[in-house]
């Protein structure tokens, strides 16, 4: 396996994201927490690495479901929880995603989500209503692990998939978007590595650069 990100994924940068938020409509619903998990290579080896996270202050006139809060745990009235606006919070991410790709020579970032389309659709809507510039990723293409596990591990769910890859999966810290996100990268990598073990990579002298193309 390359040790190179950007051979490796074709020029794009996987970042692996989770966002937690006050229901399923990207449109009109709040962002309440957004978190990022960045991978490279060790020993041939892909492996998660550093991470950033932001609780976010709900944007005024964004709607909040009960239901939402239940599953997530979030507690927007604690007085502990640190928070920052969805655009302060999605430029600082931007931020740390350019510096990235500079620092692994990539063209462009591209999401790593499980369920990828859901966080796609947020953060395409913050970047709108928060006139957030400058968006690093794809505009619609993403690498989904629901779908690669799937066809990896036979489950989409994220703890279940999880568990049948032997990562710990702890469910009393779901919905955490740091948590969500530093698991789902586990399991990236873990796909991944277990493709190159299975012979999927380097690309077979059968395949040339227009093949691929």
């Amino acid at each position: 396996m390359s040790n190179s990100i950007a051979e490796r994924f074709r020029d794009y940068l996987p970042v692996v994201v989770d966002i937690e938020t006050g229901g399923f409509n990207a449109q009109t619903d709040a962002v309440l927490e957004i978190a990022a998990v960045f991978v490279s290579f060790d020993n041939n080896l892909l492996i998660p690495g550093p991470s950033v996270h932001h609780n976010v202050t709900p944007k005024l006139g964004t709607n909040i479901e009960p239901a939402s809060l239940k599953i997530t745990g979030i507690d927007l009235t604690d007085p502990n929880r640190v928070s920052m606006n969805e655009q302060s919070a999605f430029k600082d991410l931007f931020t740390h995603i350019r510096q990235q790709l500079k620092n692994h020579s990539c063209q462009r970032a591209i999401l790593v989500a499980h369920n990828a389309a859901f966080d796609q659709q947020f953060i395409n809507s913050v970047c709108e209503r928060s006139k957030v510039s400058r968006n690093p990723f794809h505009p619609f293409s993403v690498i989904d692990t629901a779908s690669l596990s799937a066809l990896a591990v036979g489950h989409t769910v994220l703890a279940k998939s999880c568990e049948r890859a032997n990562i710990d999966f702890d469910a009393r810290c779901a919905h955490s978007a740091l948590y969500d996100a530093q698991k789902t990268a586990e399991l990236f990598c873990s796909i991944v590595n277990r493709w190159q073990t299975l012979g999927g990579w380097p690309l077979g002298k059968n395949y040339s650069d227009a093949d691929t193309q």
